[in-house]
């Protein structure tokens, strides 16, 4: 199964084919440009270079949220533009659930971690064992205190990873509860890991098609918070 996967969920934009768990050809760029300006390139060079013509895909996968909404909003417009112009089914990832992938190697918590400001995370925890993920929470906006007291009782080891995973890490070992940073070249959320999270998504049937492919925001955007503060 050949698929397109592209992630511009936070600052840095990358993009990546991969075929039946093997990565062909990937692209990773943070260099603080707008992803409207580099996602397409990058794209576009994938293809030039593996010679895998667009048709060949067999799905187009893009992280959906949570995230940044303008880089959420950009790489979900790209997916269902690419999805539904090949007449390829999409699959909606959560950027959590990927970058959980990074670490999936490491046994215990994968604690994936996303700025959110305002005294949050987005976070997710799902636990690894033997390489195989096992979610064990929704994905959410939550702060680190409470993220905190839920870890505390559990004795297992505890790793961090997403942008946010230097701040989460900080904060647990600051309050008693050991955490590791997952490593520098796995810690970043990255195309790779969301065309394998596709892959596992197409096997349990969950694919869907370009129409339904949507954006997955866990709290409001600025704009409107303003507007309904505004109102008050």
């Amino acid at each position: 199964m050949k698929i397109l996967a592209l992630e511009t969920s936070a600052k840095a934009v990358s993009a990546a084919i991969t075929e039946n768990g093997v990565v062909l050809a990937s692209g990773y760029q943070d260099t603080g440009l707008t992803h409207s300006r580099t996602l397409m390139p990058i794209v576009k060079h994938l293809f030039q270079n593996t010679g895998i013509a667009p048709q060949e895909l067999d799905a187009v996968a893009v992280a959906v949220g949570p995230g940044s909404f303008t880089g959420i909003r950009i790489g979900v417009s790209a997916a269902k533009g690419l999805a539904f112009s090949l007449d390829k089914p999409a699959a909606a990832v959560s950027t959590l659930a990927a970058m959980a992938r990074n670490a999936a190697f490491a046994g215990g918590l994968i604690l994936c971690a996303m700025d959110a400001r305002r005294g949050q995370i987005y976070n997710a925890v799902f636990s690894a064992e033997g390489g195989v993920l096992t979610r064990l929470t929704p994905d959410r906006a939550i702060s680190l205190a409470e993220l905190a007291e839920e870890l505390r009782p559990d004795a297992r080891p505890k790793i961090a990873v997403g942008d946010g995973a230097r701040l989460c890490a900080d904060f647990l070992n600051q309050t008693g509860i050991p955490c590791q940073l997952a490593p520098p070249h796995l810690m970043m959320q990255n195309a790779m890991s969301v065309a394998l999270e596709a892959e596992a998504l197409a096997l349990e049937g969950r694919l869907v098609d370009a129409q339904a492919l949507l954006p997955v925001y866990l709290r409001p955007p600025q704009a409107e918070r303003l507007r309904k503060a505004e109102r008050r």
